[in-house]
C-alpha cells in the first residue's frame, strides 16, 4: 500500500518557495530517510503532510484514501512543562478520548520511559531525549500507521541517539511506517530503508538502502613503483576505467580482484592496493554538487 503519494506539492513565504514541487512516494513499511541541509524544505513538507500548514499547489494524499491516523513530531515536542510524564500523555489521551491509564503505562515502557510512570519530576527537567520519547508516546497513542519526525535525534547525547533509533526499529517491526528528516546521516543510515533527497525545495533523488549501497562502492588507492605509474595510467585509459592521480593512483567503481587480474595481465607489478568506502554523507554531497557544476 501506498502510505503517502505527493504530486508537485509546493509552499511558498514571501518570495521563498519552501517546497518546490516535490512528488514523494512512501510505501507501507518503509523508513523514508529525509535528508537535505538546513532550509532545504525538509521540515516545511513535513508540516505540510502533517496538516500544519496549507500548500499553494499540488496534492497528497495517505494511505490511499483509507482512513488511518498518522502521528507527527515537528521540531520539539509540545509538552506542559510544569507536569510530570505521566499527566502530560493523560492531558493528551483526554484530547483523544483515551483515559486507560494502562494503556499510557504500555506506552512509557515501549518508548523506555517505564521509570517515569510514577514519577513526579517535571518535564521542565527532561533531558531532550527524554522528552522526544515521551513526544513519541504521545503520538502513539491514537494508534498511528504513519510517524512523521522532524529531526528525532538532533541535539541527543550517545545513549539518546541509541535509545531513540531502537525505538524506530522497533515500532517499524509493530508495523508503523516512517518519514524521518535528518542531517544526522550517519545515525539514518542505520535504519532508513529509503532516503529522499532535498535541495532548495527540490526532491533530487529518491533510492533505496540497496541502491545506496551499490553505489557506495570504494575507491581503490593503488601504489606500483615509480617507473610503473606512467604506463598504470595507460592501461587505465586504455580500458576506459575512471581514476584520478592528484594523490597517488585512485581508482573509481572497480574491484580489488579485477584490478589486480590487469595489472598482472599487463605485467605492473603491485606494490599495495587498499579500498576507501564512502558514505551517505559523500553521496548526498556529490549530489548537490553536481547540479552546480
Amino acid at each position: 500500500m501506498e502510505v503517502l503519494r505527493a504530486t508537485n506539492l509546493t509552499k511558498i513565504y514571501g518570495s521563498t518557495i519552501a517546497v518546490n514541487n516535490v512528488s514523494m512516494t512512501i510505501n507501507e513499511g518503509d523508513i523514508y530517510g529525509f535528508v537535505g541541509e538546513n532550509g532545504a524544505g525538509k521540515t516545511t513538507f513535513i508540516r505540510l503532510v502533517a496538516g500544519l500548514a496549507d500548500k499553494n499547489s499540488g496534492e497528497f494524499t495517505l494511505f490511499e484514501g483509507e482512513n488511518h491516523s498518522i502521528g507527527a513530531l515537528v521540531e520539539t515536542p509540545s509538552l506542559y512543562l510544569y507536569l510530570n510524564a505521566m499527566d502530560n500523555l493523560m492531558a493528551q489521551g483526554k484530547l483523544l478520548g483515551i483515559t486507560d491509564k494502562e494503556k499510557h503505562k504500555e506506552l512509557f515502557r515501549l518508548v523506555k520511559l517505564e521509570y517515569l510512570i510514577d514519577s513526579k519530576k517535571k518535564a521542565k527537567s527532561f533531558s531532550l531525549g527524554m522528552k522526544q520519547r515521551l513526544g513519541i508516546a504521545m503520538c502513539l497513542l491514537a494508534n498511528p500507521k504513519f510517524l512523521l519526525l522532524d529531526e528525532p535525534m538532533n541535539g541527543l547525547d550517545p545513549e539518546g541517539v541509541v535509545l531513540m533509533r531502537d525505538l524506530i526499529k522497533s515500532l517499524s517491526e509493530q508495523g508503523i511506517t516512517f518519514l524521518i528528516s535528518s542531517h544526522m546521516l550517519g545515525e539514518l543510515s542505520k535504519v532508513a530503508t529509503r532516503y529522499g533527497f532535498i535541495h532548495e525545495g527540490k526532491l533530487i533523488k529518491e533510492i533505496t538502502r540497496e541502491e545506496l549501497e551499490q553505489s557506495q562502492k570504494g575507491l581503490l588507492n593503488v601504489k606500483v613503483s615509480e617507473e610503473n605509474v606512467e604506463k598504470l595510467k595507460i592501461v587505465l585509459t586504455k580500458n576506459n576505467i575512471k581514476f584520478d592521480d592528484e594523490d597517488g593512483i585512485k581508482i573509481y567503481d572497480q574491484t580489488i580482484e579485477d584490478i589486480v587480474e590487469l595489472l598482472t595481465k599487463n605485467g605492473i607489478t603491485l606494490k599495495g592496493i587498499t579500498e576507501e568506502t564512502s558514505n551517505i554523507e559523500d553521496y548526498y554531497l556529490d549530489l548537490i554538487g553536481g547540479l552546480h557544476e
